[in-house]
């Protein structure tokens, strides 16, 4: 990873990350989400209800764990985001790639059901704008992140 700093978008303020099994499947299984783009970080936490905070963490490398990382979008990263979102689980104590945004699992969700193919999954799914996170999945993993701080970029009781 080239940025050693993280934000997670939520509505509280998370000094000490979780793993949460909230019921549904997301792009890279069950856990701690984070991305290195503050402003992706502030578009999650805008979809809250409360305020929205940006939580801000520091990344240590821990050599020791099992490591996915995903570049850019490839059959690869398909086929994990397809198995993940199906709730098959991985091994993997931090997965790293780019984000299956709503538009974009809509066209995951079209090819998991046969109605379109994956030739024009990659002609629909092709980014508009960067978009990256980091899932830790662990406990180990968990043990990276060092929160520095958090921030309210929104307060829908003050309006601010």
């Amino acid at each position: 990873m080239k940025n050693n700093i993280l934000f997670h978008g939520s509505n509280v303020t998370v000094s000490k990350p979780k793993i949460l099994i909230n019921g549904y499947y997301k792009d890279f299984g069950y856990g701690f989400y984070c991305t290195n783009i503050k402003r992706q970080a502030t578009r999650w936490a805008l979809t809250k209800k409360g305020a929205s905070i940006i939580n801000s963490y520091s990344y240590t490398e821990n050599e020791s764990l099992k490591v996915l990382q995903f570049e850019t979008t490839t059959e690869e990263w398909l086929q994990f985001v397809v198995n993940c979102r199906r709730g098959i689980e991985h091994a993997f104590d931090i997965v790293e790639g780019p984000m299956a945004d709503d538009t974009v699992w809509n066209y995951v969700n079209d090819f998991l059901t046969g109605r379109i193919s994956r030739k024009q999954f990659w002609v629909l799914a092709e980014f508009k704008h960067p978009t990256h996170q980091i899932s830790f999945h662990t406990l180990s993993a968990l043990d990276c992140l060092t929160y520095k701080k958090s921030e309210v970029v929104y307060d829908r009781k003050r309006k601010k």
